[in-house]
């Protein structure tokens, strides 16, 4: 399948997504350079996210609204503050989709209600991609399957019932192109929670491209899920997780991306196939391979032992299977310390 002019498979690097979310910390500029620099780090796409607070939620306190969990980064907060600090305004999205343009780089979002489905429409967004905490709202899945866009949808928070669910409303409503990514929903998460085994699975129940959505600290995890066949990662990213945002301090800063592009490419060029043997790249290197040695002077007729014979580097010398074979035969013309041993010398 391709999203923009990337074509995601096993047959290209995985495709890499920088999430923007809530990192610009309500400056366009920041935006902008967030975009820049992702591009020039190497990463395929930059993600935004579609939303107002009043379409995320209402504006209400007490219960659920209030986030009172002490582990959470976000603590102590409203959701419908917490969202109006960190949407990203509307008015930018055409402007960033322009820079990401001339940078390089795909652009698309994450819509979290109809209005910013329509909304990206009128932007032509390559792509949609569905968050983990949205994965079972049904009307928006139908919703973004009939625009015949590809789909990316993160799989965090959901059961495997649900996942089946929501994927089958996804392609009876029009998505030929999905992509499953396995996702953690803790913000950070851990590596012990990130369960990567998933990916294969994922793949072999759904059939479809399988990524990572991942919040862990480092770019361990997605190296991992690039081995186990991960086509696609998104991370999130800041310029500098020191200057704070709504998720800076689990995001990826600037160098880090770039080692993430890089390390997840080798370790794509690493998988290759089933191989067994001497592989042409390895021929020369056969020289230090292990034979069998005269290690002393050896006069005609006498015997080979272990004193004037062992198997030592390089390897252009009987096989070391040889060894206890020779011993005690006789040699048959005056060998020199450091001659390969041949089967002809008997």
């Amino acid at each position: 399948m391709k999203i923009g002019n990337y074509t995601i498979g096993n047959q290209n690097p995985p495709f890499i997504i920088a999430e923007m979310s809530g990192n610009h910390n309500q400056s366009i500029e920041r935006a902008l350079k967030i975009i820049e620099t992702a591009a020039g780090c190497g990463a395929h796409a930059v993600k935004l996210q579609t939303y107002t607070a009043d379409t995320m939620t209402i504006n209400q306190s007490g219960g659920l609204f209030d986030i009172k969990d002490e582990t959470s980064l976000w603590k102590n907060r409203n959701l419908y503050e917490l969202y109006q600090e960190a949407y990203t305004p509307w008015e930018w999205h055409e402007q960033l989709f322009k820079c990401a343009a001339d940078n390089n780089i795909i652009c698309f979002s994450t819509p979290f209600d109809d209005t910013a489905v329509d909304f990206l429409e009128t932007l032509n967004t390559p792509a949609h991609k569905i968050a983990s905490f949205e994965n079972i709202d049904h009307p928006l899945l139908k919703k973004v399957a009939k625009t015949g866009k590809p789909i990316i949808m993160s799989t965090g928070a959901c059961s495997l019932a649900d996942l089946c669910e929501s994927v089958n409303v996804l392609k009876e409503n029009g998505c030929n192109d999905l992509v499953l990514l396995k996702c953690t929903s803790n913000y950070p998460a851990n590596p012990e929670n990130s369960n990567m085994k998933t990916i294969p699975h994922l793949k072999e129940l759904f059939k479809c491209e399988i990524g990572l959505s991942d919040h862990t600290m480092g770019i361990g995890v997605p190296c991992a899920a690039t081995t186990l066949g991960a086509t696609v990662i998104e991370k999130h990213f800041c310029l500098s997780r020191a200057e704070g945002g709504v998720d800076s301090a689990f995001s990826l800063e600037p160098e880090e991306l770039k080692q993430m592009v890089i390390e997840t490419e080798r370790t794509w060029q690493s998988l290759g196939v089933v191989q067994y043997g001497i592989q042409q790249s390895e021929i020369k290197s056969l020289a230090f391979k292990r034979s069998l040695y005269a290690v002393k002077n050896i006069n005609i007729g006498d015997v080979l032992t272990t004193e004037n014979v062992r198997v030592i580097r390089p390897g252009d010398g009987l096989h070391p299977k040889y060894y206890e074979t020779i011993l005690g035969k006789k040699v048959s013309q005056d060998i020199k310390a450091g001659t390969p041993l041949k089967w002809e010398i008997l």
